[in-house]
Formats: C-alpha cells, sequence, structure tokens
C-alpha cells in the first residue's frame, strides 16, 4: 500500500466538509512534528497519509479514521475526547499499544491537541472533584471499578486473583508463577516471621494474606472497600483452612487502630488521592510497631508529566478509576519524610508491568465471548482495551513505573546521661 506524505491530504479529502478537511489538515500538521517513528493514517475513504519515514528499526504506529467525528471529539475533549472516539469505534488501530507508545515519544506532536477545549476541561475537571475521596467517596470510586463482579476479573486474571504488577524473577515466569513470586518477595524483603502481625491496607481477594500466612505463618488482618472481593476473600481464607490466621474487614484506612509488625499495602495508593496523602502516610506509621516497616507497591508517573496531569482528568481518571490519582517518586518520598517513615529500600520494575498488561490484554480478548454473557457491550469492550493498551504503552515508554518502597517506622529516641534516681 502507497502512503502520501501527510501535506497531501487535500487530495483525499473530498468526501469530507471543508471545516473537517480544514481541521485534518491542521491536525496533521502538528502530527507533523514528529521526531521518533512513523504514523500511517488510513483516511475514511481508505487513503493512506504518512507521517514520518519508515524504516526497519522505527515504531511503526496505524490510525484507522472511520469517521470524522474522532476529529470533532479530538479538537473539544483533547486525549480524553480521543479514547471516547475509539470507544465508539470512530477510529482503531491494528497495534494500540505501538500507537499509544508513538504518542509517548512525540508529546510534543500532540500537545496542541492533547487537552481540548477550556470549556470540556473544566466540565471534566468538576466531575472529578465531585468524585473525591471522602469516606463515602472513596467506597462509591472502589464499587464503581472492583465491584464489576468476581466473575468478570475471574475469566481473565491469573487463578490467584491477583489485579497488581507481576514481579518476575525470570523471563520464562508465567503470570500466576510471577505473582506468586511477587508475593512471596514482599514477605521475605519485610522478613515475616511465624506469629507477626501483618496489616493489609487493600487486601484485594486476598491472594497475598493466603501466601503470607500459609507460607509464612502470619496473622494477617486485611481491609477493603469492595464488598465483592470482601465476600471473595472471605470464603478463599476459609477453602484454605486459613480462618485462624486471616480476618478481614470493610473498612477505610483512616478508621484503623492499633499497632502491627509489619504493613503491606499493593497497589491501593494510587486510588487515596493526593490531598490525602498525608494522612495515608500518616496512619502507616501511626498502625506501625516502633522500628517496624511497610512495604508499598505503587504505580508513579515521571516528573515531566505529572505538573499537567494534577491539573486535569484524563481518561482513567474519567472511565476507569475515578478519584484516581499517580504520585511521582519524589512526592512519595515528601509526604513519607513528612510523616516521620525512612525510606529504607525502592525497586523499580516498571517493565514487568508493561508485561503483565500484555498479559492481561490478551486474556481479556480471549474471554470477551464469555464476558459479553454477563452483559458487558462493545463499548465496555473498547474501553477496557483501550484503558489496559494505555497503561502497557505508558510502562513500556518508562513514563509509568511501578516500584517497591520499603518505609520503617524509626522511633525518636532521647538519650539521658548521667541520670540518678538517688534522693
Amino acid at each position: 500500500m502507497k502512503s502520501l506524505p501527510w501535506h497531501k491530504a487535500s487530495l483525499a479529502t473530498k468526501s469530507a466538509s471543508p471545516l473537517t478537511a480544514k481541521a485534518l489538515q491542521a491536525w496533521l500538521a502538528h502530527l507533523s512534528d514528529q521526531h521518533d517513528g512513523c504514523l500511517l493514517i488510513l483516511l475514511p475513504d481508505a487513503t493512506p497519509l504518512r507521517i514520518g519515514q519508515p524504516s526497519a528499526d522505527a515504531l511503526q504506529a496505524q490510525v484507522h479514521l472511520h469517521d470524522y467525528q474522532a476529529l470533532q471529539r479530538l479538537l473539544n475533549g483533547g486525549l480524553v475526547g480521543w479514547a471516547e472516539a475509539y470507544m465508539q469505534g470512530e477510529w482503531t488501530s491494528p497495534d494500540l499499544v505501538s500507537l499509544i507508545r508513538w504518542g509517548v515519544r512525540n508529546q510534543a506532536a500532540i500537545e496542541a491537541w492533547a487537552h481540548g477545549r477550556t470549556w470540556v476541561r473544566l466540565i471534566n475537571r468538576v466531575l472529578h472533584k465531585m468524585r473525591a475521596n471522602t469516606k463515602e467517596g472513596s467506597r462509591r470510586n472502589i464499587a464503581y471499578h472492583y465491584d464489576l463482579g468476581n466473575d468478570f476479573y475471574r475469566l481473565w486474571l491469573d487463578a490467584s486473583m491477583t489485579y497488581s504488577s507481576a514481579f518476575r524473577a525470570h523471563s520464562e515466569q508465567t503470570l500466576a508463577q510471577a505473582q506468586q513470586h511477587k508475593y512471596q518477595q514482599i514477605a521475605k524483603t519485610l522478613g515475616i516471621q511465624p506469629g507477626d502481625t501483618v496489616l493489609e491496607i487493600g487486601c484485594g481477594w486476598g491472594g497475598f494474606a493466603e501466601v503470607a500466612a500459609a507460607e509464612f505463618g502470619a496473622q494477617v488482618t486485611g481491609i477493603t472497600l469492595s464488598k465483592a472481593q470482601f465476600d471473595y476473600a472471605q470464603a478463599r481464607i476459609q477453602a484454605a483452612d486459613l480462618a485462624e490466621q486471616c480476618q478481614f474487614y470493610l473498612m477505610d484506612y483512616r478508621d484503623l487502630e492499633g499497632q502491627y509488625d509489619h504493613i503491606v499495602s499493593i497497589e491501593m495508593f494510587e486510588a487515596v488521592g493526593e490531598e490525602h496523602w498525608s494522612t495515608y502516610f500518616q496512619q502507616l506509621k501511626n498502625c506501625l510497631k516502633p522500628q517496624a516497616n511497610a512495604l508499598l507497591q505503587v504505580i508513579s508517573l515521571d516528573e515531566v508529566r505529572f505538573a499537567r496531569y494534577r491539573k486535569q482528568t484524563d481518561f482513567i481518571q474519567k472511565y476507569i478509576f475515578p478519584g484516581g490519582m499517580l504520585p511521582t517518586k519524589q512526592s512519595m518520598h515528601t509526604y513519607a519524610n513528612a510523616a516521620g517513615l525512612t525510606l529504607k529500600m525502592r525497586q523499580d520494575f516498571g517493565q514487568d508491568y508493561a508485561w503483565t498488561l500484555a498479559q492481561w490484554r490478551q486474556a481479556f480478548l480471549k474471554a470477551w465471548p464469555h464476558l459479553q454473557t454477563l452483559g458487558f457491550d462493545t463499548n465496555f469492550k473498547r474501553m477496557w482495551l483501550y484503558y489496559l493498551a494505555y497503561c502497557e504503552g505508558g510502562f513500556t515508554e518508562s513514563c509509568l513505573d511501578v516500584s517497591f518502597y520499603l518505609y520503617q517506622h524509626q522511633q525518636k529516641t532521647c538519650v539521658l546521661n548521667n541520670l540518678s534516681t538517688d534522693g
């Protein structure tokens, strides 16, 4: 298929309205600022246009425009509108991850169209603020995502029902093996011993709790705001005959009391919300015994993109994780330090998350015929495929990362010299 350079687009827009043709020319002109890879665009009449020069070692990406309405959504809604156009089937790509990666590499080329009109940004921002993570808001936000149903997640997650990045010991591990390896490494890093008390903030479907109790002899207290996860975790632990070692509660982290030998929190921090980060870290400290450790697994965004990200609402915040907010590695350090927690270790493994997301995406597609029987429609399918590809592309290009953070509650001591109790 022979493609035309982008500036020849006027030859292929006879079926478009003058306004649409003008918008297309403006869009292509901005995209031409790309500096990495090659983008092939198929117009609704199947005319191919090319941005950049193809080569064997260049990143190749494609967009198939099916309806020029996609450009109007992009113009009004920015990248959120572009995602909505995908959800509506107005454009597709044979390799969505490569397209996301192309966008990450060529941020300057898409910058002019990335944010949309001010009034749309304002509406999205107001909606995001209305989903603030108050105690009641957090329950609603968690239910929105995690209470889609255990059957939904069971069909495409691994057998452990783990919905967070795997941590691979080596490239030959299966997803299930890599998830178990992660749980074991967390327990080993913390040095969990039989009888130790472990608090898990955001226990999910109970995967870590089962490993900590069965393999390390821990006494685990897990909390979640998802009724579906709570019910599943309870049944899981009963079936494993670990009920005497594990207790689960439908509880907000802000209501926790007591102190523990260890704390674990796996990809829960992203749901806290920036306005509550200080409260979260203070609770970590309050719930840790002196000199005890907490291990967090947290997704982070790079510093370059964070300033704009925190001021706007992105696709994931609007459609996938209401109330969600990613930190940077620096903000993790800042808030933990302010709470009096000392960082003892950080380990980054973002490429393992890219791999995990690829496994999920393939499993999701394979399970789709069964997922349809649960009542999910084609728009939902496109929304989730976009979400999984969006994240996979971000981790592959390292604008997203995931890390283990090991924090210690180092209690300050005061040494008094020459203290005498003699009267």
